[in-house]
């Protein structure tokens, strides 16, 4: 009895190393995984390791370049950009996951329910996503956003909404695909449930490429939510958004341009890790691929 628990648990533990080292021999997965990891650490700690208030003004220094107290030096209102990059990644990351994890779940839970029981639900399903792909997805975040108003939670409200389509599209197919498979076959056969044989047999089958395109639309997600407060419709001065930092150094690029360039490269640098992790993890788990 004893050894029959430890089998699972041995598998399980198996298989995520497996995954693991395998994702860590990958060279753009790893390097994937390595920026990710430091962006998601950096929203942990950022604004505890920031040298200055991500708020703070010094009006002697007001778009002040670089120098030994600040690296990146200052924006309009004298405030350090190194510290407001720091204390942005838990605004931009965690807006980018966040809104990402909603979309996936909303997505996938509808995309593998139209999938399995198909018949009505599943045309009347479909006909509803073509109509939101049909529009671009930013348009769509933005007039969410115009209608909701500004802040933290209608930008992730927005992005999530942006998402759900495509990730009910992918789930349907992954769903459609499982279904032929004989273990499904005989599950039916056996005269499990059709609620049993959806939970126990289909969700697992469509975790996987559910959650690569989740890494590599996390990238994405970022870039809407950064665009958003760019335009001003998303996270609000004087919280420290990498978006909006863009924003705030329009006017400044001749006489300061590490404003823009600082958030410019830290934007540009998260979206690649979530890239390259979605690659790796789409090679990696992919069974017809040896990495």
């Amino acid at each position: 009895m004893t050894e029959s628990l430890e089998r699972p648990r041995v598998a399980r533990s198996a298989f995520s190393r497996s995954v693991l080292g395998r994702l860590l021999r990958h060279r753009s997965g790893s390097l994937g995984l390595v920026l990710t990891a430091f962006f998601i650490v950096l929203a942990v700690i950022g604004p505890w390791v920031a040298p200055y208030g991500p708020a703070t003004p010094d009006y002697t220094l007001l778009a002040a370049g670089s120098s030994s107290s600040h690296w990146l030096g200052t924006d309009a209102f004298g405030r350090d950009t190194f510290s407001r990059l720091l204390a942005g990644a838990r605004y931009s990351v965690t807006i980018g996951l966040s809104a990402t994890l909603i979309g996936a779940l909303a997505g996938g839970i509808w995309g593998v329910l139209a999938g399995f029981l198909g018949g009505w639900f599943d045309n009347v399903s479909m006909r509803l996503v073509d109509v939101l792909l049909a529009f671009p997805g930013i348009l769509i975040a933005i007039g969410l956003v115009t209608i909701t108003g500004p802040g933290v939670g209608p930008v992730v409200f927005a992005s999530a909404v942006f998402g759900v389509p495509v990730f009910a599209r992918l789930a349907r197919g992954s769903t459609l695909e499982v279904k032929t498979r004989a273990f499904i076959e005989a599950a039916n056969a056996l005269g499990m449930r059709r609620l049993g044989v959806m939970a126990r047999h289909v969700v697992p089958q469509v975790v996987a490429p559910v959650l690569v395109y989740a890494t590599l639309r996390s990238g994405s997600t970022l870039l809407v939510a950064s665009g958003l407060s760019f335009l001003g419709l998303g996270v609000q001065a004087p919280a420290p958004e990498w978006g909006a930092m863009l924003s705030d150094a329009q006017l400044w690029l001749a006489v300061q341009p590490l404003m823009a360039f600082a958030p410019g490269v830290t934007i540009t640098l998260a979206v690649l890790g979530f890239n390259l992790l979605g690659d790796g993890l789409r090679d990696v788990l992919d069974p017809s691929i040896r990495v």
